[in-house]
């Protein structure tokens, strides 16, 4: 009686309920499994059949009647005879082989890397990556072990941390500099891909893709290197003065709650730019010798003779310097 008050299955399948979710246990509570019941494994799945702890069958994709012919290495562990009839029982797993897409990394804090031109950087960078599971058998024994079911999340803490620790090699013994690191993100990430795929395949996953879509970094030392590249792209320090003191008048000018002090900061400012504008658009003054004896000043306006004395002197003065006389 115990016999037909057991309940048998026999038909095996699962579809996705929702995203995320890597490796699913059948559940089989106290049934059993009817000798020539229907396995379905849909495209995108695998499935695995455990018997006492040890890993029996893996299926790929198909419609399978469970029976000798199909269970070869279930059959050589339960020594069943070839033509077994009776239910057994065994543990199955279901496992999604699709792409898990759209899996975002990036570094939580800046890592430091060296550079020629600025020296030791600290830097953050982020991305996409896509993989899926290859080997449900390794997956199944690394990985999701006995567990009722295993999601992405489970497993984003350690992929994540593993992407940070080979980009934190590869940047540090990279020979592209900081600011040319941008024009070559396709390629870094490219050998990303490649220094990254051997540790997936230890977990019996593939990493289809690997995306770097931004270096950067922190926002600190961002504004120090703007500063740089402005003070590069002024190139004379005389006009990048001029242009720092046309900034700051306005400001210093509006400042109303500095009362008189406020006032004589915006006056000083314009005094000084006023100054340095007019030095900055003077002509040169003319370099030749001055005549002996010329009184100073001369060589900048010229001379003339004194209608009176005869003496020398400045071209554009009115009276002699010597005698008083009036000139014309």
């Amino acid at each position: 009686m115990s016999f037909f008050s057991k309940q048998f299955i026999d038909v095996i399948h699962w579809t996705e309920p929702a995203d995320g979710i890597l490796a699913y246990r059948y559940p089989m509570e106290d049934m059993e499994i009817q000798n020539g019941g229907q396995l379905t494994v849909r495209d995108s799945q695998a499935a695995v059949f455990v018997n006492q702890g040890q890993i029996a069958d893996v299926f790929g994709p198909g419609l399978y009647t469970l029976s000798t012919n199909t269970l070869p290495i279930l059959t050589y562990l339960q020594n069943w005879d070839k033509a077994f009839k009776s239910p057994f029982k065994s543990d199955v797993y279901f496992f999604s082989t699709r792409l898990q897409v759209n899996q975002k990394w990036g570094t939580a804090t800046p890592i430091t890397i060296r550079d020629k031109e600025f020296g030791a950087v600290r830097m953050r960078a982020y991305g996409i990556y896509a993989y899926r599971i290859a080997d449900p058998k390794i997956f199944y024994q690394k990985v999701s072990g006995t567990r009722p079911a295993y999601m992405v999340s489970d497993l984003d803490g350690q992929l994540r941390n593993s992407i940070i620790g080979q980009m934190t090699d590869m940047f540090g013994n990279s020979s592209v500099d900081f600011l040319d690191m941008a024009s070559h993100q396709s390629q870094l990430g490219q050998n990303m891909l490649l220094g990254l795929r051997p540790m997936f395949a230890d977990l019996g996953l593939l990493l289809d893709s690997f995306t770097l879509e931004s270096i950067s970094m922190p926002e600190e030392l961002q504004k120090l290197l703007d500063q740089r590249i402005g003070m590069n792209m002024v190139g004379d320090m005389g006009r990048y003065t001029q242009f720092q003191v046309a900034q700051s008048l306005p400001i210093a000018a509006a400042n109303e709650g500095g009362g008189l002090a406020g006032a004589g900061v915006g006056l000083g400012a314009g005094m000084l730019m006023a100054q340095q504008m007019m030095n900055a658009a003077k002509p040169a003054a003319p370099t030749g010798p001055v005549a002996p004896g010329a009184p100073e000043g001369a060589a900048a306006g010229g001379t003339k003779f004194c209608i009176n004395c005869g003496k020398t002197m400045p071209k554009p003065a009115k009276f002699c310097p010597d005698c008083g006389g009036a000139q014309q």
